[in-house]
């Protein structure tokens, strides 16, 4: 597969991406939690993702360099 995100960008979708994926397995775990493997699991789950990667994309954008300044902090070169 071709590339097709100019390299300035890799930033914003490395955020869309991890938030994507980790709000989709965690909101998928509480949504089980909450409501059981019923039959209208599939609905629930997909409201509470969507809301869940509403919440995260910007949060990780936000919270990224913070982690990325402290790992600079704390991790020995190698």
């Amino acid at each position: 597969m071709a590339p097709f995100v100019p390299k300035r960008l890799e930033p914003v979708a490395f955020g869309l991406l991890l938030s994507g994926m980790m709000s989709l397995l965690v909101s998928g775990l509480s949504t089980a939690l909450a409501v059981g493997l019923s039959g209208d699991f599939a609905g629930f789950w997909l409201r509470a993702w969507l809301s869940s990667w509403a919440v995260a994309f910007p949060a990780v954008l936000v919270v990224a360099p913070l982690v990325r300044r402290i790992l600079r902090r704390i991790v020995i070169p190698g």
